[in-house]
This record gives structure tokens, C-alpha cells and sequence, in this order.
């Protein structure tokens, strides 16, 4: 039986390493990684148990880097996941975060020159910047982008299409929703207030914690990309994918207190300049239609990761 070879790229990040993990478990899919680990981990590549997949440490965003993996493995399906990410780190390293566009161009170009059948591209729901509308609708919603990052995916985004519209390489775009699990990073909300939490240590909210989110658990984001890929769903079109329940981000930190029994008190810290937008909601219609089925909400995700061992251990690691 031939295999289908998928390449992702970013695979050992929060997302992609759950979307690898996934992907895997099917026979009939042999999977290579590339990351170059300026944020990803080793730790959070699948277990060996597996043999149908393989790591290698590239730059997308150099030519000579992913040409030759594209080149030697000749592959049916490209996940793009590569990317730098994190408020702070975005914010901070606005010419990396540019650079980015250059992996958009690498994997595009070889892509539609070679094998590949169908790309998908990690996208965020940072394209939408400050919303005008809540839910915020894929095909109704201006993208109002305005930091680094968030501009950068909307050009993403139009290089997927424009590829599609010149060279007709079909593509679909995910915008995830702050998506969380037991691999996220403590740079990020959920993992970093659980993090304190199991600590003792104080949670820091920016501003005074009024500005509203939806998260989402890892196994929801990862099963809807799943079903879009071994369906082909969704073929040259956009989806939200993020759970719609709202909460702020004050009452967040109030429950990650209450569901530890933690001592961690909510310490308010100066609002952040720039990239802290007051609400996000996705119309996540899409989403739900094609799952069938409840979304994991918070209180439960936030349970799951405290069982985790990969999440223990790696918020132990950072004693």
C-alpha cells in the first residue's frame, strides 16, 4: 500500500507536534518533521514506538535547508506550521517574525514544482487584530491586522491563495484560537498561570484581566485538522478553529487558582502595549459540523494537563 508522505513543518511545537502524533497513528501516513527549535523541543517529538516518522532540524525559511528535504522525500501533503510565535517574542523580534514570509515562499514555490497535492497553513485568529464583530466569520469579518505577526499570517494567507489562483496548488487555511495542551510552552497563557499555579507563585495579568478569550484544548484543534485532511475538507477555504466559550482573563487565573488549591496570588501588571486585543470570539460553525460533537471546555482541559506527565515534568525542568 503506498503511503502518503506528509511533511510538517513546526512539528515540534504545541500544534504541530499534536497534528504529528495524530497523523501517525495511521500506517498509511509517513510523516517527516522539520523545526529548527528556535521554540520547538526535542521533548515534544512523537515516541518511538512509532516508526513512521522522522525528525530533521531545517530552517524553512532558507532555501537551501528545506529545498533539499522537498527535494529528496518528494511529498503528497505539506502542513505548514513553521512560525515564530508568543506575544512577547513576536513583539519583540519583529524582523524574525518578518522572515517568516520567506518560508511561506520556500515551501509555496517547492511545493507546487514538485509532488505535493495539497498544502495547509497555520494561520491565526491574530488576522482578525481588534474585532468589529463578534463571533468573528471567516468570509465576514475584516481582517484587521495590525502588529507584526498578525500581518505577516494575512500575507500568508494571500500567498496560499494567490499560489492556488496562479498555480492552482490547492491549499486550506486553519486559524487556531489560543489552542493550549500539556506541550504548550509557559510563554503562553493557559500553561503559564498553571505553571505558577502548581508553583505557588504569583500569576501575573496584564492589565486589569477584563479582556476576553476562548481556549482550546489541543485534542479539539488537532481532530478537526485530522478529519479536514483524511476527508479533504474544506479544499481552497478557511476555517476558525477555536472553542466559542468566552472567559476573561481574570476569571482564568481565578479558576486555575481554584482547580489547584494553589496559594498564587493575581499580581496586575501594566497593560501591554501592543497585541493585547480587548475580545476574540471565532464563529466556529465550521468547526463544530464537522467534529459532531462537544468542544473540551476549560475546566476540564485545564484537569487534563494537570494529569499530564509531559507537562509535569516540563514545568518541573523549569524549577
Amino acid at each position: 500500500m503506498k503511503k502518503n508522505k506528509i511533511l510538517v513543518t513546526g512539528g515540534a511545537g504545541n500544534i504541530g507536534s499534536a497534528l504529528v502524533e495524530k497523523l501517525i497513528e495511521n500506517s498509511a501516513n509517513s510523516v517527516v518533521i522539520v523545526d529548527n527549535l528556535s521554540t520547538g523541543l526535542l521533548s515534544k517529538l512523537p515516541s518511538e514506538e512509532y516508526t513512521n516518522w522522522k525528525f530533521i532540524r531545517a530552517n524553512v525559511n532558507q532555501m537551501e535547508d528545506i529545498s533539499s528535504v522537498m527535494l529528496s522525500y518528494k511529498f503528497d501533503y505539506v502542513f505548514h506550521f513553521a512560525a515564530v510565535v508568543g506575544v512577547s517574542r513576536t513583539q519583540e523580534n519583529p524582523m524574525d517574525v518578518l522572515n517568516d514570509i520567506e518560508g511561506f515562499k520556500n515551501i509555496l514555490n517547492l511545493s507546487k514544482n514538485s509532488s505535493v497535492k495539497h498544502v495547509y497553513f497555520s494561520s491565526s485568529s491574530e488576522v482578525y487584530g481588534e474585532p468589529v464583530e463578534l463571533p468573528q466569520n471567516e468570509h465576514s469579518t475584516p481582517l484587521n491586522s495590525r502588529v507584526p505577526y498578525a500581518v505577516v499570517k494575512n500575507v500568508g494567507e494571500c500567498f496560499f491563495r494567490s499560489y492556488w489562483q496562479a498555480y492552482r496548488l490547492p491549499y486550506t487555511i486553519f486559524r487556531f484560537f489560543n489552542t493550549y495542551g500539556p506541550n504548550q510552552s509557559t510563554d503562553f497563557v493557559v500553561a503559564k498561570f498553571l505553571a505558577s499555579a502548581l508553583k505557588n507563585k504569583d500569576i501575573i495579568v496584564y492589565g486589569d484581566g477584563s479582556q476576553t478569550r476562548t481556549f482550546t484544548y489541543v485534542d479539539d484543534t488537532v481532530n478537526v485538522c485530522s478529519r479536514i485532511f483524511e476527508n479533504k475538507l474544506l479544499v481552497n477555504d478557511v476555517i476558525n478553529i477555536g472553542n466559542d466559550e468566552v472567559m476573561s482573563v481574570k476569571t482564568l487565573a481565578e479558576l486555575t487558582i481554584k482547580l489547584t488549591n494553589s496559594t498564587s496570588k493575581i499580581v496586575y501588571a501594566p497593560p501591554l502595549k501592543e497585541g493585547d486585543m480587548t475580545r476574540r470570539q471565532p464563529d466556529n460553525t465550521k468547526m463544530r459540523e464537522i467534529l459532531d460533537k462537544g468542544l473540551i471546555g476549560i475546566e476540564e482541559g485545564i484537569k487534563l494537563m494537570m494529569r499530564d506527565d509531559r507537562f509535569l515534568k516540563s514545568i518541573q525542568d523549569n524549577l
